[in-house]
């Protein structure tokens, strides 16, 4: 699995073209992209634990990096395939000692290249996209707002666009079409210009950039750890570049080191009346990537 170029923009996507760094005028275009801070100047401990959910440590990854602790909810429901994946190479300790080989400044940072030079990868087969899912009625969807004729929500804390509700009396399967959002804390998958190319290069998202929806899988959200992702050092490639020290699935830490974490049910009052405030507040201008739900570790 060597030998390509990964996250590799299609020309027309963001008006360049690059292999495995980028050009100054991309970078700019990428500077231009709408941006925006999720919201999570919250107290948790004012909300009532009855508005938490506790993850489930077998879609947990911890990802304890130079800078410091990362922590990732994984999208099993809208992307089973990536998210296996994450999971296999993490319970290998594939990803250990593995640097964050591209990172643009209010972009991403691109990692899980074991030769660190953007053309490798694992010796395990590539991966079909997962750049969209379908979503029925009882899919676990947190509905925020209808926008441009697309609603914005999130599965679990996945930020997420889909087709209304109301098309899904008018397809064959009784569902719509649903695809992950690049919002801060967002993690995707990098690939080649091979739509089904994926296969252990991976970016977090450090700022909002809907241009990359429907091209990338979303396989999860940090939850904890944003503001890590946005301190790792910065380079196209990067010189001495932050590592990866330790990547595993939550339930496979001993019990005496694993964090218990708790996330703010998106359907809960406290999250609600801070959707609402926020909806008002920024009228048109309000996405999905505006707002996180509070976190709790025990």
């Amino acid at each position: 699995m060597h030998n390509k170029n990964y996250f590799r923009f299609i020309s027309g996507l963001l008006g360049c073209l690059t292999l495995v760094s980028v050009s100054t005028a991309c970078s700019q275009s990428f500077a231009n992209e709408e941006q925006s801070e999720p919201l999570n100047q919250v107290d948790a401990t004012q909300i009532p634990m009855a508005n938490f959910r506790e993850l489930d440590p077998e879609n947990v990854i911890v990802m304890d990096t130079s800078k410091g602790r990362i922590i990732i909810e994984l999208a099993s429901r809208t992307a089973p395939l990536h998210t296996a994946r994450i999971k296999e190479l993490s319970r290998a300790h594939f990803y250990d000692g593995i640097g964050f080989h591209r990172v643009i400044e209010g972009f991403m940072a691109q990692g899980g290249d074991p030769l660190g030079d953007g053309t490798g990868g694992s010796q395990l087969p590539d991966l079909a996209q997962e750049f969209n899912f379908r979503r029925g009625a009882d899919f676990p969807f947190v509905k925020a707002v209808d926008k441009g004729g697309i609603t914005l929500g999130w599965v679990d804390t996945i930020p997420v666009s889909s087709q209304p509700d109301v098309l899904m009396s008018r397809t064959f399967d009784g569902k719509v079409s649903a695809w992950g959002n690049h919002c801060p804390a967002v993690t995707s998958m990098a690939r080649s210009s091979d739509p089904n190319s994926a296969n252990s290069q991976f970016f977090l998202m450090r700022n909002t950039y809907p241009s990359l929806d429907r091209n990338y899988t979303v396989w999860g959200r940090a939850v904890i750890g944003l503001d890590v992702m946005r301190a790792l050092k910065t380079g196209e490639p990067v010189v001495n570049p932050d590592t990866m020290t330790s990547v595993r699935v939550l339930a496979d830490l001993p019990a005496a080191q694993r964090p218990h974490v708790w996330v703010e049910r998106l359907d809960s009052p406290s999250f609600q009346s801070r959707l609402a405030n926020a909806i008002a507040r920024d009228g048109d201008r309000f996405t999905n990537c505006n707002l996180m739900p509070a976190v709790l570790l025990r």
